[in-house]
């Protein structure tokens, strides 16, 4: 008898502990550095995850997308966000076979910020100016700061570079006056820092200049914009540089995580707009979008199970 108990007890705390990883393991989350828009967000998803499911989602800041994308097709991480141009131009000609797209997480509006007191006022004012360029740490931004440039009838022949690694040490230079703009995503809280130190404004982009930023990239699109808390340094409504910022894994994830990731976002919007206010525009509907770069198989379920159908770009 007292061997009947013994197994029984054994298997009762066999299948306890067959039944915790599933909540005590760790997955990686890959993201931009810490006052960057990707890493607030990227902490309003982890704590979302761990808070509704029980996912242990560790965000882990790297120096850039060109960090954050392979990470994520090596598997070292399950989950990462980045931009459509970056994963794009990881995904190209068969390179890095394992990138899967979850979805679109939002729209990520940009724009070309100078000081609040400087006469300039639109792109093509900054002709002759001190630019942030290079980004050797995030070359897509190297590529969109091309685009607005052109926008605005400019190359980078019209403006003296001042060469960064990311987007944080531009603004900084910006601060420091080693530069006379910086670009950012607004949202950001390093575009709130810069602009308690010194006061900040948006330089408008002329729509008519979107076919010269299409020949640089062509993902790029406008979006309408008024002055409100997050959209800071614009004084009055206006079409600001758009594209799309994507939540990224690898092909071996399993399927239910990933399933389990949108079921929870899509569940729990409040709370993530209460700490990433930009995250107001998630929708597990917009997640999908007609890329040349394959969806995960767990997205893939939930769209199919959800009834939702692949959007056109903009």
């Amino acid at each position: 008898m007292f061997g009947f108990w013994r197994t029984a007890v054994a298997i009762v705390f066999l299948s306890a502990s067959l039944s915790r990883p599933a909540l005590a393991q760790t997955y990686g989350f890959a993201t931009l550095p810490p006052g960057t828009l990707n890493h607030t967000s990227a902490s309003a998803i982890a704590k979302v995850l761990k808070e509704k499911a029980g996912l242990n989602m560790l965000v882990q800041p790297t120096a850039g997308d060109q960090v954050i994308v392979p990470m994520v097709s090596r598997g070292e991480v399950e989950v990462g966000i980045t931009n459509i141009f970056e994963l794009d131009n990881y995904f190209a000609d068969g390179k890095n076979p394992d990138l899967r797209l979850i979805g679109t997480l939002h729209p990520l509006r940009t724009a070309f910020w100078v000081r609040r007191d400087s006469a300039m006022r639109s792109v093509a004012d900054l002709k002759g100016r001190k630019v942030p360029s290079g980004y050797s740490s995030m070359r897509t931004i190297d590529v969109i700061s091309r685009a607005i440039l052109a926008a605005g009838g400019l190359s980078e022949k019209d403006v003296q570079p001042v060469m960064v690694p990311n987007v944080v040490r531009g603004a900084d230079d910006f601060a420091a006056n080693a530069a006379d703009m910086f670009f950012f995503a607004f949202g950001a809280p390093k575009v709130r820092e810069i602009d308690a130190g010194v006061g900040i404004r948006v330089l408008e982009i002329p729509e008519s200049g979107m076919e010269a930023a299409r020949k640089v990239t062509r993902y790029g699109y406008l979006t309408d914009v008024s002055p409100g808390p997050v959209y800071v340094g614009v004084e009055k409504p206006m079409k600001v540089y758009t594209y799309d910022n994507v939540l990224i894994t690898h092909a071996r994830v399993p399927d239910e995580l990933i399933y389990k990731l949108i079921e929870t976002l899509e569940g729990n919007k409040p709370d993530l707009q209460s700490v990433q206010p930009v995250l107001r525009e998630f929708s597990a509907a917009g997640l999908y979008r007609k890329y040349d770069v394959p969806y995960h198989p767990g997205a893939l379920k939930y769209f199919s199970d959800n009834k939702i159908s692949a959007r056109a770009l903009p």
